[in-house]
């Protein structure tokens, strides 16, 4: 199966906003869901956050390859993808998804946060997606047109220690260095590419987040990162190019990552309490002490305001009482 659309599409390989005529800027001008609703990728901030007591953890089908399979790697001018086996899958009820291909987005070397989806503001150093297709739909071309068509497990990526997994593709990059290069990868088990926990996930509806931006994705982005060295990420950025590798000016494949998109009416459901019920805990504590303060305050202005009043001295005439002498 080959990468998705960004094997159909030409576009440029970096996408910031300045990017003049190609730039993401434009692309609702030449993609009307590009400009739409329920797009991706989002910030992931409280405000938006829901506990779902019914999201269960993700289970993986399929993805122990053996070492006489073998992946497709292979730069798309867009991005670095790796072909999936067609036995592998997930289930997310009430469906299941047949797994297509990954592939990643990045920043640069100036700035090396190229994760599309945040996590409280804060973007990570690269990410991940693991594409599936709705088994209900002959392929992934057809499923991506479907609102219930694709299913994308999203996989935040930050420096830390050398991850062996990882460079299983990593060290093969200087194969496909340029557009249209693949490169032959024996299979191993790409279960080891996740994080460990697979039950904590933000779950959304969203939208490719390449032209032409369908909306047709339930994203799964797990809480939990996963880490690779800081050589493995300069390699990731550093490695590939956007072009053909035939003019006299190779483009670098950077900074493939979409700004992030407005939630709009959206929620986003999450399969974890820790953090998420602190956080409105904390933001109701903050609420309830800010009320106290004021009504305190209000109550001191007016007490302070009595005080500084000239007292009234009421005058009344004696009046004369009669003892009383009885004893008991």
């Amino acid at each position: 199966m080959y990468p998705l659309i960004l094997t159909i599409l030409s576009l440029p390989a970096v996408w910031a906003a300045s990017d003049g005529q190609n730039g993401e800027a434009t692309w609702a001008t030449k993609y009307n869901f590009c400009g739409g609703v329920y797009q991706s990728p989002l910030d992931f901030h409280h405000s938006i956050l829901q506990y779902d007591s019914t999201l269960v953890p993700i289970k993986v089908n399929g993805y122990n390859a053996s070492i006489t399979d073998l992946f497709t790697l292979s730069n798309n001018g867009h991005t670095v993808s790796l072909s999936m086996l067609p036995s592998m899958y997930i289930e997310i009820p009430p469906f299941k998804y047949f797994a297509s291909h990954i592939h990643f987005h990045w920043g640069d070397l100036a700035s090396p946060k190229g994760s599309e989806h945040c996590v409280g503001g804060k973007r990570f150093a690269a990410e991940m997606h693991i594409v599936h297709y709705n088994s209900k739909y002959k392929d992934v071309s057809i499923a991506m047109n479907a609102a219930d068509g694709l299913a994308v497990l999203g996989i935040l990526i930050e420096v830390g220690s050398f991850n062996p997994f990882f460079d299983r593709m990593i060290s093969q990059l200087t194969h496909v260095q340029y557009k249209g290069q693949e490169s032959q990868i024996p299979g191993f088990n790409l279960q080891d590419l996740l994080p460990e926990r697979l039950d904590e996930y933000y779950r959304y509806e969203g939208s490719l987040t390449t032209p032409p931006c369908n909306p047709s994705v339930l994203w799964t982005v797990f809480r939990n990162p996963v880490f690779i060295s800081e050589e493995q990420l300069r390699s990731l950025v550093t490695a590939l190019h956007c072009d053909d590798g035939n003019g006299s000016d190779p483009v670098e494949m950077t900074n493939n990552f979409r700004q992030l998109q407005q939630e709009g009416e959206r929620l986003v459901s999450v399969s974890f309490r820790e953090g998420v019920v602190m956080a409105v805990a904390l933001a109701s504590i903050l609420g309830s002490l800010v009320i106290i303060g004021v009504v305190c305050y209000l109550f001191n202005r007016k007490r302070r305001s009595k005080k500084n009043q000239p007292k009234k001295v009421v005058y009344t005439l004696a009046m004369a009482t009669d003892e009383n002498t009885s004893k008991v």
